[in-house]
């Protein structure tokens, strides 16, 4: 099983582009099961149903209220067992955050966490979506049920994961109080699949637009596989897809074993 996370950073942008032509290709032998997007932009009565369909999968669509911000979809080869929107808490739902997949043997959770803001404004909210998303995680691995959750982070987890860490020191995606929720997470049964399998690798899957900075490979790994720790034997490999435009992030893949 293949699934592959994208930040889009606009739905319709990368429809304009035509930036979806790889998905048949990115690996032949191994077609991604299913296609995680976040920040898509979009409200469904923006866009027509063509557009909303990618040929071969089924969609679930959860935008946000405001147009114009934030939003994700997941693409299904095969519909999951049951799908879900949000967390359950109308401050974060209302923006379009969260689609939850079940299967027979894992929860799929496609997320575009929040951003901490301009001037770190939206910091506390950030971490308090965190907080609440680690709470049902918990409740579910203590039911015996495994996880993958994947998506934009908005968080560099270590100076491994960013090309400036020293300069970003003090910025949204490399605060302490940031960072050390990547450290819960690991704390609480979740493996960065990525991260385990290269741990010496330095690879980014965000480059700000200015500076050239993609060209010159200045960038922060913000796009992660977070696994049960019990599925990582079934892990085969994480591919960063740094080759694919269209975003100022890229695609990556998590390949499982059936």
């Amino acid at each position: 099983m293949k699934i592959t996370t994208w930040n889009v950073n606009g739905y319709r942008a990368i429809l304009r582009k035509e930036a979806l032509g790889w998905i048949p290709d990115v690996d032949p032998d191994v077609d991604p099961d299913v296609l995680c997007f976040q920040e898509v932009k979009v409200q469904l009565d923006q866009i027509s149903e063509k557009e909303a369909t990618i040929e071969g999968y089924d969609h679930v669509w959860n935008p946000a209220e405001r147009k114009g911000y934030s939003g994700v979809v997941t693409f299904h080869k095969k519909l999951p067992l049951e799908v879900e929107k949000g967390i359950g808490l109308s401050k974060f739902d209302c923006e379009g955050r969260v689609i939850r997949s079940q299967y027979e043997d894992f929860y799929l959770y496609n997320i575009y966490f929040p951003n901490g803001g301009q001037g770190n404004e939206r910091v506390p909210f950030k971490l308090e979506f965190y907080e609440e998303l680690l709470n049902i995680c918990d409740g579910i691995h203590e039911a015996g049920k495994n996880i993958i959750i994947t998506g934009d982070f908005n968080t560099a987890h270590n100076e491994i994961d960013l090309a400036n860490p020293k300069s970003n020191e003090k910025n949204t995606g490399f605060l302490p109080e940031e960072r050390v929720w990547i450290d819960k997470y690991l704390e609480h049964g979740f493996v960065d699949a990525f991260r385990e399998l290269y741990p010496d690798r330095e690879d980014y899957t965000w480059w700000t637009y200015r500076f050239k900075s993609r060209e010159r490979d200045i960038g922060w790994r913000l796009d992660y596989f977070l696994v049960s720790e019990a599925l990582m034997e079934r892990v085969v490999d994480v591919v960063i897809h740094n080759d694919i435009m269209g975003s100022d992030h890229c695609p990556v893949s998590l390949i499982l074993k059936d």
